[in-house]
């Protein structure tokens, strides 16, 4: 056969991005030192809220009691230990009073009430050795925290006969996020040098190790100053800075592996740097190109929800996700061009071995062939028991029970989960976990006594108190019998809801916020899950152009997540190995938590699934064999999507070994989705699959083949020299003798 030299083709987007690399990168270093100054403080801006519905009848009601009656709604809770004392002792109750008077002139606090002014029996510890003084800090939470930093080292602490403890949920709020802060610091601290350790075992050069590191670390300060900038428009949670530092770092590291994967491979044929990094933006590149878009689109999908807890995810991942990509696709190749093939230099596992041994990757490739033989041989086997195992670990979902935050998030020794512990055990009808009824209209003393006796004769109600009276609006609070955001409790809002009165009634409390929060959520599920799904399905046609492929992605990625719904009702719901991961379980899971983690993981699943399918389509579109092509990808990409996934994983882990709770759940659970979608999905049941389907894999009616050929996306080359096509027509050629 006759070579044809032609020379290589270099298209527009590599003209861009490598034509002067050397200006790209200090442009880039640039914009990276302003996204640092921009993003400077940004977790000092974020809220630890946001878990309500900000339209629900139970926000309406707890802002217009805030403003009517500041008494009504304490956020700050003194919890006075007498000791050994009653708490009606006279010194006692003189130091209790004085400290109530001290905090009633604070600046920013309204609202001081304490069991000594009122006798109010709920203020009370039943065993009498312990009270409350309750208060309200005013202002946003920005606003509350700085004035709870202020006066707290002043009534927290010894006061003559007493011990005062600080509670309430201005101080767990504040707790959590002085917590998160530090956790988080601490997750990079163990994230970033393991993952480079790991980025070693896989590429061998440091150099090209340190390359997605770098990536990952330029998407993350960008995500922070974006993140920034969002604060003065919009509220933004202070959970979603762990998602930026998670995704920042796993995604970029996916899509650097991936890229510096392909243009290694591509030098390794004698390209030179020019013509491999055409041939990877052309291949690769689209691979990550598509998958940042599929991720987003997952992320996008909680901008449908109305709690600003899960919104906040959408705008830090939606940024985190862009970013990462365009740092891979603009940075990464500028530094690849200046490298060269100084990519493979201080290849650090020469030291530990001796002698020639064949080229590790290869012999990856090789071991991930047989696998995909043996998978695809007895692929009926594969398909059926994966599926097995992944429903069985999927059941303990099925006993799921929501509920809201609270202190119990924090670790058992935090004063504030101390103090709400204190109060929730020792004292008669948890104080605080009441329901408050808004009253509405003018109305007479005996209208209000006639519908208090219509509420105290409900089933749920052990008391209730009130009304107290402020111009046309009124009050009155009703304690369950049970828990406060029980069943009961969750029956006894719709009750109050439904009980006739007089004048206009909003019922607002915790089991009301739970309430409107599950409505919300349930409410808007349905169009998050449709929106997921046809821009998933259209993203993975205009990918393989086939209509079957984008369906099993679809139910394939969704069976991936059931291992972590599962785990985390069995560990976080029910306490397992609570003692071991260091937390108290509340007996529930937070409401938007399973949105948030099915959002995340699924992104993240497409991510690998559009990796494997990529490549399975590059070679299917050169061969037309598709057990070959399935074998080809799976060999090509199955350690790559092993070693992302657990570099991925790794960062979830780190991000899991904080001390709250929520993001203990959301770190590990998705950890564990990420390991099983790579190491069971993507390397069993996918070629089981596609083994059973055969060739009906890639059918489209024709008019389908027609649009995906006029927009369709593919790794293949758009056209071939002469060099390329001869040997693929000689094959077919034999093929057919």
């Amino acid at each position: 056969m006759t070579e044809v030299n032609t020379p290589p083709r270099v298209g527009g987007w590599t003209r861009f991005v490598t034509a002067r690399p050397r200006l790209s990168l200090l442009v880039a270093l640039v914009i990276t030192a302003l996204a640092v100054l921009a993003g400077s403080g940004v977790a000092d801006r974020l809220g630890a809220g946001g878990w309500e519905d900000p339209a629900a009848e139970s926000t309406y009601a707890t802002k217009a009691l805030e403003r009517e009656f500041p008494g009504s709604q304490p956020n700050l809770l003194l919890l006075i230990d007498a000791g050994e004392a009653s708490v009606d002792d006279p010194a006692v109750a003189a130091e209790a009073k004085r400290l109530a008077e001290r905090l009633a002139g604070e600046r920013g606090v309204t609202g001081v009430g304490s069991y000594w002014q009122a006798r109010t029996p709920a203020l009370r510890a039943e065993d009498g050795h312990e009270a409350l003084i309750a208060a309200r800090i005013t202002g946003d939470e920005k606003t509350a925290g700085e004035t709870l930093e202020r006066i707290a080292p002043h009534y927290r602490g010894t006061h003559g006969p007493v011990e005062a403890g600080i509670g309430g949920p201005v101080a767990v709020r504040h707790e959590m996020q002085t917590i998160i802060q530090e956790d988080l610091t601490r997750a990079e601290l163990i994230a970033l040098p393991v993952t480079l350790v790991l980025l070693v075992m896989v590429f061998g050069s440091a150099v090209a190790a340190l390359l997605p590191l770098g990536i990952g670390i330029v998407a993350i300060l960008g995500t922070n100053a974006v993140l920034r900038g969002l604060t003065e428009l919009t509220d933004v949670s202070v959970f979603a800075i762990n998602l930026t530092t998670a995704l920042g770092l796993g995604l970029a590291i996916d899509y650097a592996l991936f890229i510096v994967r392909r243009y290694r491979e591509e030098l390794s044929t004698g390209a030179d740097p020019l013509t491999a990094i055409g041939t990877t933006l052309r291949t690769a590149g689209r691979t990550v190109l598509f998958s940042a878009l599929t991720v987003a689109v997952s992320l996008a999908a909680m901008l449908v929800f109305p709690q600003y807890f899960l919104r906040s995810f959408a705008y830090a991942g939606i940024a985190v996700v862009l970013l990462a990509a365009a740092a891979a696709l603009i940075l990464l190749p500028a530094a690849l061009i200046l490298l060269g093939h100084r990519v493979n230099a201080l290849d650090l596992r020469r030291l530990f071995r001796r002698g020639h041994r064949p080229d590790p990757t290869r012999q990856e490739g090789r071991a991930w062939a047989r696998t995909a033989t043996l998978v695809m041989r007895r692929a009926p086997f594969f398909a059926l028991g994966t599926t097995a195992v992944l429903v069985l670990l999927g059941l303990p979902f099925l006993g799921v029970k929501f509920g809201t935050a609270d202190d119990r998030q924090l670790p058992s020794t935090s004063e504030s989960h101390v103090v709400q512990q204190h109060i929730r055990e020792g004292f008669p009808g948890s104080p605080g976990g009441g329901l408050e009824v808004l009253a509405e209209g003018r109305a007479t003393e005996a209208q209000y006594g006639a519908y208090k006796e219509r509420v105290a004769a409900l089933p749920d109600v052990a008391r209730v108190d009130g009304p107290l009276v402020k111009g046309d609006f009124a009050y009155f609070t009703v304690l369950p019998k049970g828990e406060a955001v029980d069943d009961p409790a969750q029956r006894l809002v719709g009750d109050l809801r439904e009980t006739r009165a007089p004048f206009d009634t909003k019922v607002t409390g915790t089991a009301a916020v739970l309430v409107d929060s599950k409505h919300a959520i349930g409410e808007r599920l349905p169009p998050a899950a449709v929106f997921i799904t046809i821009v998933t399905l259209l993203l993975v046609f205009l990918l393989t152009g086939s209509v079957l492929i984008p369906i099993q992605a679809v139910v394939l990625n969704a069976l991936s997540l059931t291992a972590m719904f599962g785990a985390v009702v069995w560990v976080f719901q029910d306490g397992h190995l609570s003692g071991l991961l260091a937390f108290t379980s509340p007996g529930s899971i937070e409401t938007t938590l399973p949105v948030l983690m099915f959002c995340v993981a699924f992104g993240l699943s497409m991510d690998y699934g559009v990796f494997l399918l990529s490549r399975i389509k590059e070679e299917y579109d050169r061969t037309g064999d598709h057990d070959q092509a399935v074998r080809h990808g799976l060999a090509r990409t199955g350690g790559l999507i092993t070693a992302a996934a657990v570099i991925l994983a790794v960062v979830m882990v780190a991000i899991g070994t904080s001390r709250v709770t929520n993001t203990k759940m959301l770190g590990l659970g998705i950890a564990l989705a990420v390991l099983m979608d790579a190491m069971i999905v993507r390397s069993l049941l996918v070629p089981a699959v596609m083994r059973l389907t055969g060739r009906a894999t890639w059918w489209a009616p024709r008019p389908l083949r027609r649009f995906h050929d006029r927009f369709g996306l593919s790794e293949a080359e758009p056209e071939r020299t002469v060099a390329e096509t001869e040997p693929a027509r000689d094959k077919a050629g034999a093929s057919a003798g």
